[in-house]
């Protein structure tokens, strides 16, 4: 299988076949993702929730994004890797914003993903300019959960469905290569990816885009409660509190280790 570029991605729009995108947080992970056909996997701030245990994304920081990419980074060849810019790494400024998606670069990202319409705009072109390739991401962005009252669908209003519009036309124009679409009406979101050249990624937006995102942990079970639009495709969960508990009984019982896993 050839290494997934951003022109390859353009070229899998064009022949509408769809896009399929993971997160991913570690070595032993990444190295079994690339084995696979998966197009894109992004190092998500999600990390702070699935793999840090912090309420939100809003707590993870830029050494702890720069940490997991490098691990991740090892074990991927094929897949196109993307990290996110977490919360604070880019509002301040856009000198602040180039030099902390710089760093995610120099230790093996291919582009960056950064939350926000208009109001970020001006920091994607500069960020472009400086030849670090950018995803947007637009409708329920996390890192706003305080301004939008939790975790919510956004969009279902007309002032809504209007402005994620108007940002999905002005991220494109300002450069970005890709759009994820987080929680909105699957009718907007399959408007929009109408209207635009470059493609658009689903989290939760319906099937009408050009790809999905989900994070690994709810795909593979680790939760019993995930969002509606998740699908798990494993009930990882309780195959491991069975595979642990087999080996505390094969322990207690003396079963583990045999003398055929023993040193003579």
């Amino acid at each position: 299988m050839s290494k997934i570029t951003i022109p390859k991605l353009l070229e899998i729009k064009k022949a509408n076949r769809k896009i399929t995108m993971l997160t991913c947080y570690d070595y032993s992970t990444a190295q079994v993702l690339d084995e696979t056909e998966i197009d894109i996997i992004l190092v998500g701030d999600s990390l702070g929730m699935v793999i840090l245990g912090y309420e939100n994304t809003l707590p993870v920081t830029m050494g702890e994004m720069i940490h997991h990419t490098k691990a991740v980074k090892r074990g991927v060849k094929r897949a196109f890797l993307i990290a996110d810019l977490p919360f604070m790494s880019y509002q301040v400024g856009i000198k602040e914003a180039i030099s902390n998606a710089g760093e995610l670069i120099k230790v093996g990202a291919e582009a960056v993903k950064l939350e926000g319409g208009e109001e970020v705009a001006s920091t994607i072109e500069a960020l472009v300019k400086a030849e670090i390739s950018v995803m947007g991401h637009i409708g329920l962005t996390p890192q706003s959960i305080h301004k939008f009252g939790g975790y919510k669908v956004q969009g279902r209003d007309k002032r809504m469905e209007e402005k994620i519009r108007h940002d999905a036309k002005v991220l494109s124009q300002a450069g970005v290569f890709s759009i994820v679409l987080e929680c909105i009406p699957f009718n907007l979101a399959k408007d929009i990816t109408k209207e635009l050249d470059i493609p658009t990624i689903s989290c939760g937006a319906g099937p009408y885009c050009d790809g999905q995102v989900l994070v690994i942990n709810d795909l593979l079970g680790f939760y019993e409660k995930v969002p509606r639009f998740v699908r798990r495709y494993v009930d990882l969960r309780s195959v491991i509190l069975k595979a642990v508990d087999e080996y505390i009984k094969d322990v207690r019982e003396c079963k583990f280790p045999s003398l055929d896993e023993s040193y003579k």
